[in-house]
């Protein structure tokens, strides 16, 4: 077996690797980064309302459908007479919070990091393409297949919600 075939091999299976981590990283900033900005705060997805560590309720305000999400705001009045106001919110208006309609991988940054895994996916299976028409051996092009296959799953498993929504957006759901 050539060195080429082993090192083309282990090339792609760290593209599929780096494709894998890109997606886990970058969901996974995306669930901290909601997290941060409600913490504290409960979401009661019956009623549609957040709910403030001093039980006022924060009610839909405004849904912007181009950049779909939601606008949930308290009542201003209750926020400025609040003794923890100073490490809650700075606005007179009262506390906002910004609650996007689309899950991960249907949202802008989802969609762009996914297609970034894809293009690596796509990159090994290259890769992987050229070596098995380089290189015809039989260890060398079993090899070549079997991380080829893998290649194949990791680009299916990656592509899926990207061909069930083609513009990439599910059915909007308004508030209640």
């Amino acid at each position: 077996m050539s060195t080429e075939t082993v090192l083309a091999a282990v090339y792609a299976g760290l593209l599929i690797a780096a494709a894998f981590s890109l997606e886990w990283l970058s969901a996974h900033t995306h669930r901290r980064a909601l997290r941060f900005r409600t913490a504290g705060f409960r979401y009661d997805p019956d009623r549609d309302f957040w709910e403030c560590p001093q039980g006022e309720q924060l009610w839909p305000r405004e849904f912007d459908r181009e950049l779909r999400l939601v606008r949930y705001r308290a009542r201003a009045h209750v926020c400025n007479a609040c003794t923890l106001k100073e490490r809650c919110t700075d606005s007179n208006d009262g506390r906002e919070i910004v609650r996007p309609l689309d899950p991960w991988p249907h949202s802008e940054a989802g969609h762009f990091h996914r297609v970034i895994a894809l293009l690596l996916v796509g990159l090994g299976a290259l890769i992987l393409l050229v070596e098995l028409a380089r290189h015809h051996s039989l260890p060398e092009a079993g090899l070549t297949c079997t991380i080829l296959l893998v290649v194949a799953l990791a680009g299916r498993w990656l592509g899926r919600d990207l061909r069930a929504h083609p513009a990439n957006f599910p059915e909007p759901t308004l508030p209640r």
